[in-house]
């Protein structure tokens, strides 16, 4: 969670965004902050290399969260969760799943609480169905490999 609000803060959107408006965000703040305007080996070079790579990276992210690109991937989301879960991963708030058909999806704000209930329920995708699936913000990190 930490990571969408410092993302959010810095593309200036509170809570509901779309990609238009986070596209033309994206091309102001890249071209307020490119590391060409600036002269080689100047401070203010060093600092907007940085500031251009988390745009760049702010923009990445919230591309992946947005409503639009849900609705696009739902149905693949759906298929997925169908799978079993092989793997997890829990740091902070942020669940990372592994499914079995290779797809990994992170799961946003999810706490210590209901992770450990995860992890200790005897059905993991059911539990996951029922608890985190439709209720916590998610991207898709990896995507499933091709088998040949």
């Amino acid at each position: 969670m930490k990571r969408i609000n410092e993302y959010k803060k810095l593309f200036n959107i509170e809570n509901h965004f779309d990609l238009k408006s986070l596209k033309s965000t994206y091309r102001d703040l890249v071209k307020e902050w490119h590391p060409d305007k600036f002269q080689p080996g100047d401070e203010k070079a060093i600092a907007a290399e940085l500031k251009s790579r988390q745009i760049i990276d702010g923009y990445h992210f919230l591309v992946s969260i947005a409503p639009e690109t849900k609705a696009a991937n739902l149905d693949e989301f759906n298929d997925t969760i169908t799978t079993p879960i092989i793997d997890w991963h829990h740091k902070g708030l942020v669940l990372e799943l592994t499914f079995l058909d290779g797809n990994t999806y992170e799961f946003f704000g999810v706490d210590k609480t209901l992770f450990i209930k995860f992890y200790q329920s005897d059905k993991l995708t059911r539990f996951a169905k029922r608890n985190i699936f439709n209720t916590f913000i998610y991207r898709k990190i990896k995507k499933s490999e091709v088998m040949a």
